[in-house]
């Protein structure tokens, strides 16, 4: 039957508080039992421990994190900053200028017929035919400026002298041609086509 009374229940607590006491081996037995539970108690602790901080890792918890900042004792080489050079001075680019004599015949030629052209403009002469008389003698370009001159306007009728050379390049020769009216300057310039005119002015 079970204890109903308080005074059973104290006497049953009593008997078993007191049962290590009664021999020896009553108390060897007690000793043995409780060092097992012990160490089974701390068993078990170390286990459900080990398993909570796996558990972290697992549920996707970060490691620690490690600096990748170096130490203030680390020794980094300073970084230097390339001393501009100075460039010596360009020489500005201009035209390489030869003597006069060198000025080539076909250069003068060519200033020699298209002022001869110009000059011809007879009363009814229209521009198509005035142009059509420089075009061997001028560059395609300037053509195009030519055909918005009136050939009424060009007050010399006839040339006068030779050419003469005032400006010569590689690639390029001043010539100035008088007319009976003013000089010309003419500036002929080499192409693929030849020497042909591409610009002129009054001298």
């Amino acid at each position: 039957m079970p204890i109903r009374s308080s005074r059973g229940r104290a006497g049953a607590y009593r008997s078993i508080w007191q049962w290590p006491l009664r021999s020896p081996v009553n108390l060897v037995v007690s000793l043995v039992v409780l060092v097992l539970l012990a160490s089974g108690a701390v068993y078990l602790g170390g286990k459900l421990g080990g398993s909570a901080q796996s558990g972290g890792l697992l549920a996707g918890d970060a490691p620690p994190s490690v600096s990748a900042e170096p130490s203030s004792g680390s020794s980094a080489a300073p970084s230097t900053t390339p001393t501009p050079t100075a460039l010596p001075p360009v020489a500005p680019l201009t035209p390489r200028a030869l003597p006069l004599s060198a000025a080539p015949p076909e250069a003068l030629a060519a200033a020699r017929n298209w002022t001869a052209a110009w000059v011809n403009h007879p009363p009814g002469t229209t521009n198509a035919r005035w142009t059509a008389g420089m075009r061997p003698f001028t560059t395609e370009e300037y053509l195009g400026v030519l055909a918005a001159v009136d050939p009424t306007n060009v007050p010399a009728t006839a040339v006068t002298g030779a050419p003469k050379p005032t400006r010569v390049s590689p690639r390029s020769v001043q010539v100035e041609v008088p007319t009976n009216a003013l000089k010309l300057s003419v500036l002929v310039v080499d192409t693929d086509a030849g020497w042909r005119v591409s610009r002129y002015d009054r001298a």
